[in-house]
């Protein structure tokens, strides 16, 4: 995982291989006027903390200070994903529906993909309507695993059909 803060917040918990990291930290520099430099702060060392506990199992929810570096339409689509409670899953479908935009689920999905804070602000519990697995920055091995793990840790079953899609976002 790569980690960013800026002023007391996090704007990066993002995946190292991801495919749209590049971008990814373009938008951030630019939004922020800042570049990324080697280092820790206080919320860096919090959020690793928080995500080891995370991964340990003993923590369903973060309290790291954090901003969204996107669009307003984004920054909606992000906020929503905070209110998926852990260990379940919604469609994008779904998503788009909570933001009052059931007819673009294709941007609803092009914004959960542009998420900067994975797994703290929880996109891996977004699936498609038929409850396959589609698209996810860290992989879909990392989104499968996430979701294994507070299916386990939350006794709720993952409601998946088949693991993997990379095809659509239903």
């Amino acid at each position: 995982m790569l980690l960013g803060s800026c002023n007391g917040h996090l704007y990066l918990c993002d995946w190292a291989q991801s495919r749209l990291r590049d971008v990814t930290h373009r938008r951030i520099c630019s939004c922020l006027n800042a570049q990324f430099v080697g280092g820790i702060s206080d919320v860096i060392e919090d959020a690793i903390s928080q995500l080891n506990e995370y991964f340990e199992g003993k923590r369903t929810d973060f309290s790291i200070p954090f901003e969204f570096v996107g669009t307003d339409f984004q920054r909606r689509v992000w906020l929503e994903l905070t209110k998926i409670p852990y260990g379940e899953t919604i469609s994008y479908l779904e998503l788009a529906r909570r933001i009052g935009n059931p007819k673009g689920v294709r941007a609803v999905a092009l914004a959960v993909g542009a998420n900067t804070i994975s797994i703290i602000v929880p996109c891996h519990r977004v699936i498609g309507t038929n409850h396959k697995l589609t698209g996810y920055g860290g992989g879909l091995t990392a989104k499968q695993g996430l979701l294994t793990l507070e299916a386990r840790v939350s006794g709720r079953i993952l409601p998946l059909t088949e693991p993997i899609n990379k095809q659509r976002y239903e």
